[in-house]
């Protein structure tokens, strides 16, 4: 059902089902004494990935071939498979992002998954393209855990019959989405907490559809023994919440990790090594890193009722590692090429050859590395988040600028930038906003948004101004190089994004001074690389202005 608007509830599947009880259950299918193979394949977080980069790594193509390959071996020893999708099919390459990921919707549609939840980024545009999007899909969005108006958006599960074994997947997705999607697309809807909403879901499906596997397709991110810091809690404490055996096996995606365990910490995983999946609470959990990078395999056995997992791994696609060649260093494949399927490439060829036009037009230089890294710019103030902030105050003429480093999505390499290296880092299309606020209000803002967490796409990157952040307050603030003025009006850029109350920023649209320029951040940007190139990187090096204590 496309974009559901009826909820589904204890009462409605009751009505439906005759109220049915124990004896009325849906009888198993599968035959007693009779070992079942099945095999559950999975990606996730693939943010417009559907071609290959530039060294020939990833791309739906090689998937396709990766994934019928599967298929066909595990049909061959009378096995049966099933194919899901962890979410975030949005944002990330700008081939992809200009066309709203209708080629990413054609390759899975051509590769063939069976089901996808929905992630936080298939919020990024509005409603209308989600809409658009679930209609090119063939195969369902699930979501239990998203309201509108009080009832369910989406499916909360899909029914698989897999050589009679009867299997639930159910969808769940970050509540986080509330406060990292876009307020301005996402207003109007409700995400409910993804333990309570799947506790009651699976009471519901016992009772009526008696699945013989439940698993959850999340997009709920993976955190080490449950810690989340500042993000909303993930699969490890989903999988605690529940019962224990109540669920299967959790299909996870968001926090983008190749879930590989050693003991209870994280192993050092590398591409073509042996990966052991996460176990909590009687549940497999597993995550496929990000990019279609891997392709995730799960072999299990099913066998009078026990579903018992044989074998698992992480199956890179045509990934590639440096190695030494007489003195230079050169990229070779860490396992046998994987061909692409000459259908899907052509049928996907198009789309990117469409978006290189656009792309590949060269609009500065820069004499060094813009830092854009997700690890490094949620952490530390960056050179490139400087920038951007700057590009954003400038236009405004503004005087200083915020931006959130969760829109921060790549770094720029040394030489020629092009629109596509723009669009790489900011993908989102957010507006350039400002707000003209007094010093005393400017503080008060300031101690909500300086004082964001490290390690979260919330800390914030600052041009114009300096400040020491000690014990969840700022102090020290200096704005042009002098002290804060409290009775002074000062103006300052911050994106729509977090304007309308993104990343738990204060919501600053209904403000009388608060401005929406109706630029692009995107286009700001590159006609102020344009305008300023050759681009100095050590004009934008951070010079401690931001101390954090």
């Amino acid at each position: 059902m496309k974009l559901k608007n009826i909820a589904l509830s204890a009462l409605t599947i009751a009505i439906a089902t005759g109220c049915a009880t124990a004896d009325q259950q849906p009888q198993h299918e599968w035959t007693q004494d009779k070992e079942y193979n099945l095999t559950i394949l999975h990606t996730n977080d693939n943010h417009g990935n559907f071609w290959q980069n530039k060294y020939g790594e990833r791309g739906m193509a090689a998937r396709a071939t990766l994934i019928n390959n599967i298929r066909a071996e595990v049909k061959a020893e009378g096995g049966s498979v099933l194919l899901l999708s962890g979410g975030d099919i949005n944002t990330g390459v700008p081939e992809s992002d200009l066309q709203d990921a209708e080629p990413d919707f054609i390759g899975m549609n051509m590769i063939g998954y069976d089901a996808m939840t929905l992630g936080n980024h298939e919020f990024d545009n509005s409603l209308d393209v989600l809409a658009k999007q679930e209609g090119w899909a063939n195969f369902p969005f699930i979501s239990a855990n998203i309201y509108k108006d009080g009832k369910r958006m989406f499916d909360a599960y899909k029914i698989f019959n897999k050589d009679g074994i009867k299997i639930a997947v159910i969808g769940l997705t970050t509540e986080d989405t509330a406060k990292i999607g876009n307020p301005e697309f996402i207003g109007e809807l409700e995400f409910r907490d993804p333990k309570v909403e799947a506790k009651a879901l699976i009471a519901e499906l016992k009772a009526t559809e008696n699945p013989d596997v439940i698993i959850a397709a999340t997009h709920m991110g993976h955190y080490l023994n449950g810690d989340n810091g500042s993000n909303a809690p993930g699969d490890v404490q989903l999988a605690r919440y529940l019962n224990e055996g109540d669920l299967d096996m959790i299909v996870g995606g968001h926090s983008q990790e190749p879930v590989c365990m050693e003991g209870a910490e994280y192993a050092k995983f590398k591409p073509g090594q042996d990966c052991a999946p996460d176990v909590q609470n009687g549940t497999y959990i597993v995550q496929a890193h990000e990019w279609g990078k891997y392709v995730g395999r799960a072999d299990y056995t099913f066998k009078n009722g026990e579903f018992t997992l044989q074998a698992y791994n992480l199956i890179p696609v045509n990934l590639k590692k440096k190695i030494k060649v007489d003195g230079k260093k050169v990229r070779v494949l860490i396992q046998d090429e994987i061909a692409q399927d000459p259908a899907v490439f052509a049928k996907l060829k198009p789309f990117q050859e469409k978006g290189q036009v656009a792309l590949n037009i060269k609009i500065g230089q820069s004499d060094g590395l813009l830092q854009g890294d997700r690890n490094v710019v949620r952490n530390n103030q960056t050179n490139l988040g400087r920038l951007i902030a700057t590009a954003h105050m400038q236009r405004a003429k503004a005087d200083f600028g915020i931006m959130n480093s969760g829109g921060v999505r790549a770094s720029i390499d040394a030489g020629d930038i092009t629109y596509k290296d723009v669009l790489t880092v900011q993908p989102f299309g957010n507006i350039i906003t400002y707000v003209d606020m007094t010093g005393a209000e400017v503080m008060d803002y300031l101690n909500v948004v300086g004082t964001k967490m490290k390690d979260s796409g919330a800390f914030a990157q600052f041009a114009g101004i300096s400040m020491t952040v000690a014990n969840g307050q700022v102090s020290n603030v200096a704005i042009a190089g002098k002290d804060i003025d409290l009775a002074k009006t000062y103006r300052f850029t911050i994106p729509s994004f977090n304007a309308a109350g993104g990343d738990g920023y204060p919501k600053i649209t209904t403000h009388s001074a608060f401005v929406n320029t109706g630029y692009v951040d995107a286009e700001v940007l590159k006609e102020y690389i344009e305008a300023n190139s050759p681009i100095n990187v050590a004009d934008f090096e951070p010079k401690s202005e931001m101390v954090y204590n």
